[in-house]
């Protein structure tokens, strides 16, 4: 994320860079000291999209 966004890795935690997501469920963190974007905690295709046939996470 820190390379996507053309800056250092210690401006993250400088600038607070956070990930914001709509709704209640905070699926992905940014690592502090690698900078990469991984998932918070495990994803559950089945609990997430149990009602639906196409199951999409949309990151934008």
């Amino acid at each position: 994320v820190a390379k996507d966004l053309g800056l250092q890795l210690p401006e993250l935690s400088d600038r607070g860079v956070r990930v914001v997501s709509e709704g209640r469920m905070q699926y992905f963190t940014l690592h502090g000291k690698t900078g990469h974007l991984v998932t918070a905690e495990r994803i559950d295709r089945e609990q997430l999209c149990r009602l639906v046939e196409k199951c999409v996470l949309r990151c934008e």
